[in-house]
């Protein structure tokens, strides 16, 4: 029989730091990982996370919602997407993102947790995480 679980928000069981401008965090749920994205003004996947990934373009699929802050998405297809507080949104992968605006970004990733943002061998190590607030 499946037991219940709960866990603090603000106490991730893995924290991934972004090159800079901002970290992921993973909380484990069973079999259910779910992220929270801290991202910076400034931030640019491309700029930010693209070392760690060593992808083109961001190749994890997000379902998730945006906390405060916004966010501007491009796909690979051209399509492009703003999110502000109270957006819930499915993003395929292929696509690259940035913070808009002087306010950081925070979300919730029910569905990318497990592979956003993985070092991957021979890739840049990322800095410091900074503090997730």
């Amino acid at each position: 029989m499946a037991r219940a679980i709960i866990k603090k928000a603000s106490e991730a069981d893995e924290r991934r730091p972004f090159v800079s401008h901002g970290e992921a965090s993973v909380l484990n749920l069973g079999a259910l990982s779910i992220g929270r994205g801290y991202f910076e003004p400034g931030w640019r996947w491309s700029e930010h996370v693209r070392p760690i990934a060593g992808t083109a373009d961001c190749e994890v699929v997000h379902t998730l919602s945006i906390l405060s802050g916004r966010m501007h998405v491009r796909m690979r297809d051209g399509q492009e997407l703003d999110l502000e507080p109270g957006d819930v949104a499915f993003i395929p992968s292929g696509h690259d993102a940035w913070v808009v605006g002087d306010e950081p970004c925070r979300v919730v990733d029910f569905t990318g947790a497990e592979d956003y943002a993985v070092a991957r061998p021979g890739r840049q190590e990322p800095r410091e995480p900074s503090v997730l607030q």
